[in-house]
């Protein structure tokens, strides 16, 4: 008998994961699974849920439990309430283990083997279980027992020591960096458990390694060339003319980071004398001297609209970009072009529409996306029941103990 084509936009359809986590970091990496096609059911507390469902911008929506936090990274899963540390509890989660590919929890190193829902114990229920345990600073060492959010991990992995400028350094990155990294690490290493000849293994996945991994270029400085990592602010170490100058209007990124584009940029600017000072003569003068650098270009770039500037550097083979803020980005067409954003109307629990990401990646030039709009806390809880074989007398007993 034939068997239905899966879309290349669905490639983890079939799929099913337990998504126990909370906040960033877990639900980011589940909602990448459910993207690309997973059945990802959401487990969550009875009665507060998700702590992300109180946090956000919007006051009124967390109070309601649908903060713009939790509306941003839930879309596509299902919701269900589960007390882990009720005996019926533990009972639903393990049924749902045997018919499960991956379980993804984020709670400190220990807390699921002191509820008795360790990876060897539901492992021993479904061998083939893929359990992924994602925390600040892993399962083992002497900090695998610490608290962690994302801050803590950009100051202890020297992130901060190297974001800013010598007057602003250590500074924060202006979003959950290390949440984001670990989730993406963690989606990553799931794929490709997922891909094993046999499946069935236990990964841990530590933010505080994620973001050291993601450093690679300023970690391998370090470790090969013995440089102690510094703040450079907006400038580019590896090269010059790179980084960010002013315009008339705001700045510009330009990486003239080979001798053609930096010659090409001088010519443009009208700058030709420069490409004849020894001080500007290779690669590493350049770097030497790049302040002196930067104020020379200054002074015709100021002249004029940096978005000006960038469309002709461009056309000329030197790469170059406004910055812009995230209203101007969503904005563009290079964004609304791309069926990147992802509109709900009417979402219950919201009371309207509303536009959150889909994932960072087309296939087969469209773009993976989920149907349903993220779900208000328990919405799915009588039904999954009702799918592992309780009976709805059953349902009822274990809502009347606060069991679900």
């Amino acid at each position: 008998m034939a068997t239905e084509a899966v879309p290349a936009q669905r490639p983890l359809a079939g799929v099913r994961v337990l998504d126990l986590t909370n906040v960033l970091a877990g639900p980011f990496a589940c909602h990448q699974l459910a993207h690309l096609g997973a059945d990802v059911i959401k487990v969550e507390a009875v009665g507060r849920g998700d702590l992300a469902r109180n946090l956000g911008a919007d006051p009124d929506l967390s109070a309601r439990g649908m903060g713009i936090s939790f509306l941003a990274q839930n879309a596509g899963k299902q919701s269900l309430t589960l007390n882990l540390k009720s005996g019926r509890g533990k009972e639903v989660l393990r049924r749902l283990v045997r018919r499960a590919d991956v379980l993804v929890e984020n709670f400190r190193p220990g807390v699921m083997e002191r509820l008795g829902l360790g990876p060897d114990t539901l492992r021993a229920d479904n061998p083939a279980l893929i359990y992924c345990a994602i925390s600040g600073f892993g399962q083992t060492g002497p900090w695998a027992g610490r608290p962690a959010y994302d801050q803590i991990i950009q100051g202890a992995s020297g992130v901060m020591s190297v974001t800013g400028d010598a007057d602003s350094a250590p500074l924060r990155v202006g979003y959950p960096l290390a949440d984001t990294v670990g989730g993406l690490t963690a989606a990553m290493v799931i794929l490709g458990a997922l891909n094993a000849k046999q499946r069935g293994c236990v990964i841990d996945v530590s933010m505080l390694d994620s973001v050291l991994v993601s450093m690679g270029w300023v970690v391998s400085n370090h470790l090969i060339g013995g440089v102690t990592p510094a703040p450079q602010g907006n400038e580019n170490p590896t090269s010059a003319p790179s980084g960010a100058f002013q315009c008339a209007d705001g700045l510009i990124n330009i990486a003239a980071n080979k001798d053609e584009q930096w010659q090409a940029l001088a010519r443009h600017l009208g700058c030709d004398d420069l490409m004849a000072d020894p001080a500007f003569a290779t690669r590493e003068a350049r770097k030497a001297n790049r302040l002196r650098l930067k104020a020379e270009l200054e002074t015709v770039l100021t002249t004029r609209p940096a978005r000006d500037w960038a469309c002709e550097m461009n056309a000329i083979g030197v790469p170059s970009g406004a910055v812009m803020s995230v209203p101007e980005i969503l904005a563009h067409p290079q964004v609304t072009g791309r069926d990147l954003l992802a509109r709900f109307e009417d979402v219950p629990g919201v009371g309207r529409a509303i536009d959150v990401m889909r994932i960072g990646a087309m296939i087969d030039g469209r773009r993976p996306t989920v149907a349903d709009p993220p779900p208000v806390l328990g919405l799915d809880t009588d039904d999954i029941l009702d799918s592992l074989g309780y009976r709805p007398d059953e349902i009822a007993a274990m809502r009347e103990a606060g069991e679900i």
